[in-house]
């Protein structure tokens, strides 16, 4: 049966109704979320101030403890350790904890320590009967903390410059209220496919948890570039209910403390720290599968919010690649329209984080990427669990 002059089948125009929902939620997570907050004018300006003035605002910056977890990271150590230990901050600490390390990691850890009295180490025997040694590693370094604020980052991270302890820290400075700090944790680049992937897929997940914290729904963090509130940490529970998981020790936390309230989401540039990427596909699998083996734990609101966009983005692609093989030409052209409007819409608005958050543009080849990463994630969650401690 069709309809009037368009030649529109009953078949055809149930699913371009489906389409156009879909679509228009994708539109609306594109512009609500998937966006970070560009410095003011006023903020520019505050940049620019004279030597005079920032020396008069470092008395009023709260001392900070850096924690780094590291676990056979010597090599990573050597390599990034310094660009902590240059910051331009005023008073902090580097505590370092060797996670049962069984290459040089003390020894590295040892040197630093004997060079600048700001680096302190604690350890988790090699060996320890836990679910998460990486916890148990936190919980320690942030028992042993001097100061009031943890800022934690990874043995294989390199901040993006001398003002990123500052950077993170001016999170804090929005007023008592702020507990929790979320950053951006980049990954350098390469020239591999392997590569493009983790490249997109930081770049959607980092915009998505900053650009949901900055509209009030903070769900997560990533342990490369975040920071708490040491009393927060501890009147929570620090990790007491999360260790039987052998991840979460970023995104669970966040999701079970964090509020619209007291989370504040940094994303200038100076505040991003750069990461070393898995470089095979099966190391970044089981990354990904480690990941993924925590989102049954997420609160049910955090749950209801994440699986609205690949759902409606599935729907849509289904869809779209329904119509436009089998559809009329009315019908065709509509659905073509809303690709390419989505398409642009994606293009635009990962562009401009990409740019702000020290990223390389992305092209077409995102379309392809967010088609299959989402079949990936599900195959990921449907096969049994991968098993480390880490």
């Amino acid at each position: 049966m069709v309809l009037g002059v368009f030649d529109i089948a009953i078949w055809e125009l149930s699913l371009l109704g489906v389409l156009l929902l879909a679509f228009m939620y994708q539109v609306y997570f594109y512009a609500r979320y998937m966006h970070v907050k560009a410095k003011s004018r006023k903020e520019e300006g505050e940049s620019q101030k004279s030597a005079a003035l920032k020396e008069e605002s470092q008395k009023t910056l709260p001392p900070v403890s850096v924690i780094v977890c590291a676990r056979n990271e010597g090599y990573n150590l050597k390599a990034y350790v310094q660009s902590l230990l240059t910051q331009d901050y005023p008073l902090y600490e580097v505590i370092i904890v060797n996670d049962g390390s069984e290459d040089n990691t003390q020894a590295v850890i040892d040197e630093y320590a004997a060079l600048d009295k700001r680096v302190h180490t604690t350890f988790v025997p090699v060996g320890a009967r836990v679910r998460s040694t990486k916890k148990l590693g936190l919980t320690l370094a942030a028992k042993s903390a001097q100061y009031d604020y943890l800022l934690l980052t990874d043995a294989d991270c390199r901040p993006e410059s001398t003002q990123w302890i500052r950077s993170m820290m001016t999170g804090f400075g929005a007023g008592d209220h702020v507990e929790v700090v979320l950053g951006y944790g980049a990954y350098f680049q390469e020239n591999t496919l392997l590569n493009d992937v983790i490249q997109y897929e930081t770049l959607f997940n980092g915009v998505h948890y900053l650009g949901a914290a900055a509209t009030g729904k903070p769900y997560m963090g990533v342990g490369r570039n975040l920071a708490y509130r040491k009393d927060t940490f501890f009147s929570h529970g620090g990790f007491t209910d999360l260790m039987t998981e052998r991840a979460g020790d970023d995104d669970l936390f966040v999701n079970k403390i964090a509020t619209k309230h007291n989370t504040v989401a940094v994303t200038n540039k100076e505040s991003v720290t750069w990461s070393v990427p898995k470089q095979t596909w099966k190391a970044w699998w089981q990354q990904k599968r480690r990941h993924l083996s925590v989102s049954g734990c997420y609160c049910a609101k955090s749950k209801r919010h994440l699986v609205r966009e690949p759902m409606t983005r599935g729907v849509f692609y289904l869809l779209t690649i329904i119509l436009l093989a089998i559809g009329s030409p009315l019908v065709m052209t509509a659905a073509f329209v809303m690709l390419m409007i989505r398409l642009l819409l994606q293009l635009i608005m990962l562009n401009i984080a990409a740019n702000h958050l020290g990223q390389h543009s992305m092209g077409l080849e995102i379309l392809w990427y967010d088609m299959i990463l989402p079949l990936i994630t599900a195959l990921a969650l449907i096969l049994p669990k991968y098993k480390d401690r880490w």
